[in-house]
């Protein structure tokens, strides 16, 4: 089966990687909680609470972000009565390692099952959704189809089929590697995936076009999908270029989900 072990090892992981240290600390309601990934490795991840009774998402960010940069978006899914649980990238944040794109479909599962724990340990509700931003598709794609038993549904924002699509679209130097191969790997798996599914894309994305979010719904197996464009919203500013189309999109999906 084909892996990430040649794009692991290429220059491409510089290109598409900008991990950042970060130890900003939690805001009230909040807190922080590391999972093991690999001998002497945790990744960090971040629980905003806003009440114990609401549904949860498990959100894996973009290349560029960690998970205090939700600080100040939290509060817009606690609005909508959404509790909010955003894992960083080995490398990110305050996690250990580095980060490539083997150790991100490694770690998701382990993420998961320590996030499941954690909710029940502490009696909030149960039910949980998995959400990729952008390099984060990544992951929640990956749980989607190696544990669709363990979650409720799936949310895709500003996300592709395959980051091979990415390299192409960008002119990124793959170094003679045979992206082809990987490319139908990720199709393939994306073609069994039949948990509810929700795609949410920029109209006016540059970074990863509008056409990666409408092949990704094309290929999903499930009967239960919704691809929604954002009018005029580009790669960076698509949940503010319409805060209240692209809250109400997830909190409706949720609902209908549940």
């Amino acid at each position: 089966m084909p892996g990430y072990a040649e794009l692991d090892k290429s220059p491409l992981v510089g290109f598409l990687f900008y991990p950042r240290a970060d130890l900003t600390p939690c805001p009230p309601g909040a807190f922080d909680f590391f999972v093991p990934v690999e001998q002497g490795v945790t990744v960090s991840c971040r629980f905003y609470v806003g009440d114990e009774g609401w549904p949860w998402i498990l959100y894996f960010h973009g290349n560029g972000e960690v998970v205090s940069d939700y600080d100040g978006i939290a509060p817009f899914y606690h609005r909508k009565e959404i509790n909010l649980v955003v894992a960083d990238f080995r490398g990110y944040g305050s996690s250990g390692g580095s980060p490539n794109f083997t150790s991100l479909v490694h770690d998701a599962p382990p993420i998961l099952e320590a996030v499941k724990k954690e909710i029940y340990q502490k009696g909030f509700q149960q039910d949980l959704w998995v959400m990729g931003r952008s390099m984060g598709s990544i992951c929640a794609l990956e749980l989607a189809d190696r544990h669709p038993d363990k979650i409720k549904g799936l949310v895709v924002e500003s996300g592709f089929a395959s980051v091979t699509r990415l390299i192409k679209h960008l002119a990124l130097p793959s170094g003679g590697i045979d992206l082809e191969p990987l490319e139908q790997e990720r199709r393939n798996r994306i073609r069994k995936i039949s948990v509810p599914a929700l795609i949410i894309h920029g109209e006016r994305d540059n970074l990863v076009p509008l056409q990666e979010a409408k092949d990704l719904y094309a290929l999903l197996a499930t009967i239960q999908k919704k691809l929604v464009i954002v009018p005029m919203a580009d790669h960076n500013n698509i949940m503010f270029a319409d805060l209240e189309f692209y809250l109400e999109a997830i909190q409706n999906f949720i609902e209908a989900t549940r």
